[in-house]
């Protein structure tokens, strides 16, 4: 089941439910972005906040954020805000992300290994199944709870565990080829850490996180 709140993400009206038809993008975003700062307001302990408490930590307009949420149905209450839990749990729904996701993880290093080791993707029901590494020294160290594999491995890998999300913390000379090769292996989603511009098919999703690309966001909005 599918949701659409129009082609303008920042300006339409949130439309219902139709059959067919997906998430502009802006509104995906945000809704992630909103259930990144539920889920940590849930470990805090809270068991309600306010679309305004939303908005200062999201840095989306509060007006925009009810507008958002109303297009699925009536979560919060007036003077009370939302309940926490019931929330999470309906934007979840609305992402398609309930239930439990596996993901490979490529690089052993220092990112590699913090990654294995937090509750990074835990806490949006993602698990890491399975650690590579091309370093023979690094092959079946044990890194938090995975066992470092080699990338010889990974097709196998990849079809036991049902995995369609790779995490790439590897350097940029060597993320295209393991993306080809993860691509030929039936990966539909490749999350990657390094520099480079990967080039995959059309229905392969890319989403390349640096740590220097938000600075400049940040930084644009404190200088403006």
């Amino acid at each position: 089941m599918s949701y659409t709140v129009g082609t303008d993400a920042e300006t339409a009206q949130p439309g219902f439910e139709k059959p067919g038809e997906k998430l502009a993008l802006g509104v995906a975003a945000r809704l992630s972005r909103y259930l990144q700062v539920l889920i940590q307001a849930r470990k805090m302990g809270k068991e309600t906040i306010s679309s305004q408490e939303l908005a200062d930590y999201t840095h989306v307009n509060s007006t925009q954020i009810r507008r958002d949420l109303s297009g699925f149905g009536k979560f919060g209450k007036r003077g009370v805000g939302y309940n926490v839990e019931s929330l999470v749990n309906q934007i979840r729904k609305i992402l398609h992300t309930s239930g439990q996701h596996n993901i490979a993880l490529f690089g052993a290093g220092h990112l590699g290994t913090a990654i294995a080791t937090s509750d990074i993707f835990a806490d949006h029901g993602f698990r890491v199944v399975a650690m590579f590494d091309v370093d023979q020294g690094k092959v079946g160290e044990r890194i938090g709870p995975l066992q470092v594999r080699h990338n010889t491995e990974l097709r196998e890998v990849i079809d036991e565990e049902d995995i369609v999300v790779a995490v790439l913390a590897v350097p940029s000379a060597a993320a295209q080829q393991l993306a080809d090769e993860l691509v030929d292996a039936g990966v539909k989603i490749i999350f990657n850490y390094s520099d480079a511009l990967l080039q995959v098919p059309p229905e392969v999703t890319v989403h390349t996180s640096s740590p220097a690309v938000d600075l400049l966001y940040a930084l644009y909005f404190y200088l403006t």
